[in-house]
């Protein structure tokens, strides 16, 4: 069997320098909120920034406040209910927050916040399954891979993209 040509390139940022992974019929594999170490990361990918270039170009408009909703066809790896809990992040409207409780519920698991958490940190196509959009119960910025001060910037981007104040439940 033959194994099928992945892609990968540094996503540059207005909000700093990520990494993004494709295969060859260019469906989104990864996102990663970080670029060091890239390399590293999937050591059988090629490096090749025309293969990346419309995930390049998407970021730069959401980057810009063009772009609400990246248009990808993804394949994230992963257990069946992480993969349903990053089904309900795609679900959560651009400028808007939610916290890991009610994803919980929305995936039908009302208890097992805990384990959504665990799903939303796991995600790896970060940013374009929009994680830094779920916060804790009490309304405080929770974990994100890209740490909180991005978190932050992206959560107040969104809500100067929709011109609204930054408020964690919106």
């Amino acid at each position: 069997m033959k194994m099928e040509k992945r892609y990968w390139a540094p996503i540059t940022s207005s909000f700093g320098n990520f990494a993004a992974w494709v295969d060859e019929e260019g469906k989104l594999l990864r996102f990663h909120l970080r670029a060091r170490g890239a390399e590293r990361v999937d050591p059988q990918a090629e490096r090749n920034e025309a293969k990346l270039g419309a995930v390049q170009a998407q970021v730069a408009e959401y980057d810009k406040g063009k772009r609400r909703e990246f248009e990808f066809e993804l394949l994230p790896e992963g257990p069946e209910f992480h993969r349903q809990v990053w089904q309900a992040l795609l679900r959560i409207p651009y400028g808007e927050t939610t916290s890991y409780g009610a994803i919980a519920r929305k995936v039908g698991q009302p208890t097992a916040a805990r384990a959504v958490g665990v799903a939303n940190g796991a995600n790896p196509i970060a940013l374009v399954v929009p994680c830094h959009r779920v916060i804790g119960s009490n309304g405080s910025l929770t974990g994100y891979g890209g740490g909180l001060p991005l978190k932050r910037a992206l959560l107040e981007h969104e809500a100067r993209v929709v011109g609204r104040p930054f408020d964690l439940f919106v």
